[in-house]
């Protein structure tokens, strides 16, 4: 039996990522590179873990978002790092507030940009829980006046239900860097307390949700990985856009886990992957020169 008196006694655990003391406190630290990586010109994107692990000082974010931006736009580009404040501290929708108050900072200090950004073509992209972001600040956003979002772009977001989807009970679809232990988990840690995995932020499709025809989107791109645990509900998502008459499209990584382009050993030793990898980018691409 647990002895809960003991401030720092072990509560909950994600093995390999985090850990939850019975005084409230959190360890996430030895799940992270210690040394923050900077890059002079080119900022990292909003990272994912659930709402609860990652920083955009890793590596993995570095290697994939600046791929991105240095991938031969005939406009430059400049990507902005959103780091929103972490779950279970403080659950949803803290992190949507946080990127809300970014894109009001971006607002009224564009001096702290590179001269020339055109702050009437704002992109929103993220993975995993990143691109559940994405779709709560697309739909908040248009009062941030003058920024205009031109299009989003979910990758791999965590959209799910409380009831199971076919996806998720495929143990093929799972690995180390997700199974479906880690989405119950981490998202029973993320979403407020009392609320389910049919949370709005968490299942934006769903019936706790906004109807989507009440929704205000800009043009979306929803990237898919055919062996994704969420792959189900991500289609679900894509197919209530749709139905809302909304302009929306998917790029699907044949064969794909989900996340997978983070992992930069396989994406240089497997072609495979190096080759989803390179079609992502350049789907990425294309559809922000088309917006």
């Amino acid at each position: 039996m647990v002895n809960t008196s003991d401030p720092k006694v072990v509560v909950m655990e994600i093995s390999g990522w985090l850990r939850v003391y019975s005084d409230g406190s959190v360890d996430r630290t030895w799940t992270a590179p210690r040394r923050p990586l900077r890059c002079s010109n080119t900022f990292r994107p909003p990272a994912g873990g659930g709402f609860c692990i990652s920083r955009p000082t890793w590596r993995m974010y570095h290697a994939f978002y600046s791929r991105i931006v240095r991938s031969g736009w005939s406009v430059p580009a400049v990507c902005v790092s959103l780091q929103t404040r972490c779950a279970p501290e403080h659950r949803l929708p803290a992190a949507v507030h946080d990127c809300l108050s970014a894109l009001t900072w971006l607002r009224s200090s564009p001096d702290l940009l590179p001269p020339g950004v055109d702050l009437t073509r704002v992109f929103l992209i993220g993975d995993s829980s990143g691109g559940n972001l994405v779709h709560q600040v697309a739909a908040l956003a248009g009062n941030v006046s003058p920024l205009r979002i031109a299009g989003a772009i979910p990758i791999h977001p965590g959209f799910v239900r409380s009831t199971r989807s076919e996806s998720e009970m495929k143990t093929e679809n799972e690995s180390p860097f997700l199974t479906l232990e880690m989405v119950d988990k981490l998202l029973g840690l993320a979403v407020p307390e009392g609320s389910t995995k049919d949370h709005p932020i968490t299942c934006p499709m769903g019936p706790e949700a906004a109807p989507m025809e009440e929704v205000d989107l800009p043009p979306l791109m929803v990237v898919v990985a055919e062996k994704d645990l969420m792959k189900d509900t991500q289609m679900e998502y894509v197919e209530a856009v749709k139905g809302a008459g909304k302009e929306v499209e998917v790029l699907l990584n044949r064969g794909m886990m989900h996340c997978f382009y983070f992992n930069d050993m396989m994406v240089k030793a497997d072609p495979k992957t190096g080759e989803e990898t390179k079609r992502l980018v350049e789907g990425i691409v294309d559809f922000i020169r088309r917006h």
